[in-house]
């Protein structure tokens, strides 16, 4: 693959997006200069009538390479930014090229892993099973007689991907300036992410440390196959596999002639993804039919493992804030909890949200559960999302896509697939760990730190402000031997609010663990009782304390009397 370098990258890029009639795209970017004016209007000119808007971008990314099928595939999972006719296009990129050379792949081989071809292998077809952007699969044998699948990454792939991933790092930024309509959206953030993104890709080993880890988190689960990463013939370039095979999920008549319980097969399905989401916060972030197989005894295979998703302690409590909200069918809670989710600069205006989801509230407010669609109330999220240009974090984006997705194949699997009584239990169990002893002494312990650093370093800041008047700092109408008892006095107030905080969370605390649950209420009531009591008592001994203190008279500076000149 000859690697183009990037001043004629950029007049490649700015001719396929004029050829295709994305002047909006031109414009913003700044990439019309590298176009030659009249070639420029002549492009805009000549566009097939035939295709629509997303049509032409889709067609004009698969036109442009690995790197920007890529980038389609990831806006393709957020619906919060792009309307639902780009994301549905933008899901049919291919990601195919023609495949290489033989001889070529037969040299990377024996180079990467340090012997020929015949001596690593049993067998060795050279013929690819598929080729892809990044590099192709090939079907061999190990020297033991284990089938499995060789992945080698196509040579030059990553030195023409880094030559792009800085083109549009640049041309985020410049589009970031100069496009009004991306004020509201962190362009360059994007630009970022996705290079991390598919940097990652790129890095062989590390899709096997992921496939390994998926084995581990599914180890006591007979009903999941994870494929065996065989590392003596793995390196950055080079992945060895099991070889999987089986039916795909979405063939409906081979499943049913091989005799698979298709309603059985939803709700496993949906649970290992519940699983991974939920329990794991380690999740594969591109399950599309090509990457899930159905062994013939029923077993779920999962293969492909360079695009995972994380979810994290924070992530975790955000995802449960919006649970608890949408269970009270809250329009103002649910809006303050995607406020917390929300990466976006601008300010959330609440009011204004909260009236954008009340008709999203009454989509399943009162309805039985069996009428409720998860995936229509996600997809009524992401609009108003968009009318009010908040934007997810990715790894959230990507668990509201796995929703869907799974919704879906659980329906095309069994018409009377609900997906809510699958994932009812792993929701509650996140609801249920927000409100937890655990959870609770860590937001106490968080907002003690917090509390004790506002109390600690606020006198420290003062006196610095006094050392600085002292030496001849800023001129202002005050003593600095003044500035004493202000110290003093504020000393005393701050461990005061380190306390009152402190004592309205312990007191929030109790009353949320005990409303969590009508049974811990009971069995718990004396004790929380007694808990409420003494922290109520200390507070007010403390504070009392404090008061008489503070009606001592104040510290007289060095040198001056109480007495008031006349």
């Amino acid at each position: 693959m000859a690697v183009i370098q990037h001043l004629d990258r950029y007049r490649v890029i700015g001719e396929t997006l004029a050829r295709h009639g994305l002047g909006v795209l031109l414009g913003a970017s700044g990439i019309e200069r590298y176009i030659p004016f009249h070639r420029q209007i002549a492009r805009y000119a000549h566009r097939a009538e035939s295709y629509s808007t997303a049509q032409h971008v889709r067609l004009a990314l698969e036109e442009l390479g690995p790197t920007f099928v890529k980038l389609g595939q990831l806006l393709s999972t957020r619906p919060e930014i792009l309307p639902p006719a780009y994301v549905s296009e933008l899901a049919l990129l291919q990601d195919s090229l023609s495949p290489v050379p033989q001889s070529v792949i037969r040299q990377v081989l024996e180079t990467e892993l340090g012997g020929t071809l015949e001596s690593l292998f049993a067998t060795f077809d050279l013929t690819p099973l598929a080729s892809a952007s990044i590099g192709q699969a090939h079907a061999a044998t190990l020297l033991d007689g284990t089938d499995v699948v060789v992945k080698v990454r196509r040579p030059g792939a990553t030195e023409q991907i880094e030559v792009d991933l800085e083109i549009l790092q640049n041309l985020a930024a410049q589009a970031d300036r100069r496009w009004l309509e991306a004020a509201d959206y962190d362009l360059p953030g994007l630009a970022e992410e996705f290079s991390r993104t598919l940097r990652g890709e790129l890095d062989y080993l590390a899709e096997g440390r992921n496939a390994e880890r998926f084995a581990e988190n599914f180890a006591t689960d007979s009903g999941v196959h994870i494929p065996k990463v065989y590392w003596e013939t793995t390196t950055s370039r080079v992945l060895t596999l099991e070889r999987l095979s089986g039916y795909k999920v979405n063939d409906l008549e081979a499943l049913d002639a091989a005799g698979i319980d298709r309603p059985a097969l939803a709700a496993h399905a949906t649970r290992v993804v519940a699983q991974m989401i939920f329990d794991d916060g380690f999740f594969h972030a591109d399950p599309h039919p090509g990457n899930l197989f159905i062994e013939p005894d029923g077993r779920i295979g999962l293969i492909d493992f360079g695009m995972v998703g994380v979810v994290d302690g924070e992530l975790r409590e955000r995802l449960g804030l919006l649970l608890v909200a949408l269970a009270r069918k809250d329009p103002h809670r649910v809006a303050a909890a995607l406020a917390k989710l929300s990466t976006s600069s601008s300010q959330v205006d609440l009011k204004e949200l909260s009236a954008d989801l009340v008709p999203v509230i009454e989509l399943y407010d009162g309805k039985p559960l069996a009428e409720i669609s998860v995936g229509k109330m996600i997809r009524e999220l992401l609009s108003v999302l968009r009318r009010r240009h908040l934007q997810l974090p990715r790894e959230f984006s990507l668990v509201l896509k796995m929703v869907i997705m799974t919704e879906g194949m659980g329906v095309s699997l069994d018409p009377d697939f609900q997906l809510e009584e699958v994932l009812e239990p792993y929701a509650q169990r996140l609801v249920a760990g927000r409100y937890s002893f655990s959870s609770l002494r860590r937001h106490l312990s968080d907002a003690g730190v917090d509390a004790f650093e506002i109390a600690t370093q606020l006198p420290v800041q003062l006196r610095r402000l006094q050392v600085m008047l002292d030496e001849g700092g800023p001129e202002v109408h005050l003593r600095a031997a003044e500035l004493d008892p202000l110290v003093d006095r504020l000393d005393v107030i701050s461990k005061r609010v380190v306390f009152g905080i402190v004592g309205a969370a312990v007191v929030r605390g109790v009353v949320e663990l005990a409303a969590a649950d009508p049974d811990r209420r009971r069995a718990w009531q004396i004790p929380l009782a007694g808990a409420g009591v003494g922290t109520a008592g200390t507070i007010a001994a403390f504070l009392g304390w404090s008061t008489l203190r503070r009606k001592q008279p104040l510290p007289v500076p060095r040198g001056r009397s109480r007495r008031r000149r006349r």
